[in-house]
């Protein structure tokens, strides 16, 4: 089989004329033509790139690797070997990417990819970004790069994103390219616009597939939140959330309606997170939860209190509100009225809030260093440096162990408290 030298490219020291002999006289052993062929060779510091055909049908590409002498081959038709080896010289992709990839798009001529790989440079992608952006649309190298592609940049510009915030966007989701300026993205930015998602959020959203399909469903829905007085504010929260706003509008209005019923205020913010834990769960599922604490001692007047207050309280996994509520019932001993009162300690982080404050808080208590009757919600929402100041530094002479506790160098048992 003869074997012709198309390209030569080197990196760093020559030592692969061994591995190209080992390469000859092993493809002399079995056909390989209509294949991509990759040689690993054992140099992990020297690096070298060969292009050469075999029988003029296909690309061979040498790449430096860890592993000595191995070869894998590729299937590739002799039609796509240049589509092949522009993927992965140009644009970064492995060899088995590039085939896949080969099977979707095909050309040959290096024109048109080029300036699309321009402008997205031009855009503030990287080598890295291009990789990503090519990898999962390939399909973006054939668009015609002046009519299809840069307007859709240029529009992205004008909403003020930085260089390194839009290649960010466009690697991780670059079907975004693939919506239509005129009919998509720009019609929903100016409606973005108009309920005061800045421009961040509007790329959250435009970039999401379902935008088009649920365009209308959420217009309606923002219009029942504006006939209620829901501050528009508010508004663009949920929408940049997406998951609430978008619900069928009959079940919509159905939660709404039920949500003022419990007396939120739609004015307060309060109001946006009880209607997107009745969004996000179903009738059975808030029942769950209900029997849930009432199997921890709270009334159903303390629950509705506390969804009132809280109403994160009622999205929490069983886990976690079981695992709070063991500790400060069961070990701190609190009770479960005092408990049901303050919501906001089964929201907070429990290892890095919760547990450092309230074990401070018990020692002060049993030393009698402080009144009986304090809230649990208002000491675990005081700032760090107010709660250091108010519980631990205030008090370091009488207990000089109190800021281990705080930093969980010495436990509450360690200091002589609990079982």
């Amino acid at each position: 089989m003869a074997i012709r030298w198309k390209h030569f490219k080197k990196r760093g020291k020559i030592r692969a004329p061994k591995g190209k002999e080992f390469l000859e006289k092993v493809l002399k052993e079995f056909p390989v033509e209509g294949r991509i062929a990759l040689l690993q060779t054992k140099s992990d510091q020297d690096s070298e790139l060969y292009n050469f055909e075999i029988d003029s049908t296909t690309q061979l590409h040498f790449l430096r690797n860890t592993t000595p002498f191995i070869i894998r081959c590729f299937s590739a038709s002799n039609q796509n070997s240049f589509t092949v080896s522009y993927l992965i010289n140009s644009c970064g992709l492995s060899p088995e990417t590039a085939i896949s990839a080969s099977e979707k798009i095909r050309f040959e001529n290096p024109k048109n990819p080029d300036s699309v790989l321009a402008l997205l440079r031009d855009a503030g992608c990287t080598n890295t970004h291009i990789t990503k952006i090519v990898t999962k649309l390939p399909s973006l190298l054939l668009v015609n790069p002046e009519k299809a592609l840069l307007p859709k940049l240029e529009f992205f510009r004008s909403m003020g994103l930085s260089s390194a915030d839009l290649a960010s966007i466009l690697s991780s989701e670059p079907s975004i390219l693939n919506k239509s300026l005129e009919k998509v993205l720009i019609p929903k930015h100016n409606f973005l616009k108009s309920v005061h998602v800045n421009n961040e959020g509007a790329m959250k959203i435009l970039k999401r597939s379902s935008w088009s399909s649920s365009g209308n469903t959420i217009a309606a829905n923002i219009a029942v939140l504006r006939e209620i007085g829901v501050p528009i504010s508010h508004v663009s929260f949920l929408v940049v959330r997406y998951h609430t706003i978008c619900q069928k509008s009959d079940k919509f209005s159905e939660n709404v309606k039920k949500v003022v019923e419990m007396g939120f205020n739609p004015l307060k913010f309060t109001f946006v997170n009880a209607l997107q834990a009745f969004c996000q769960m179903t009738e059975s599922t808030r029942q769950q939860k209900m029997e849930m604490y009432r199997g921890w001692g709270w009334s159903e007047d303390e629950i509705v209190s506390a969804f009132r207050s809280r109403p994160q309280c009622m999205q929490l996994s069983e886990k976690k509100v079981t695992k709070v509520l063991d500790f400060l019932v069961n070990k701190m001993g609190w009770q479960p009225a005092v408990v049901a009162r303050a919501p906001v300690a089964i929201c907070l982080n429990f290892e890095k809030r919760v547990v450092p404050r309230c074990s401070v808080v018990k020692v002060l208590l049993l030393k009698g260093l402080v009144k009986k009757d304090l809230r649990l919600d208002h000491f675990l929402s005081l700032t760090e440096e107010n709660f250091l100041d108010k519980y631990v530094i205030k008090y370091r002479d009488d207990i000089p162990q109190l800021l281990d506790l705080y930093q969980g160098k010495v436990s509450f048992m360690e200091l002589g408290f609990g079982s």
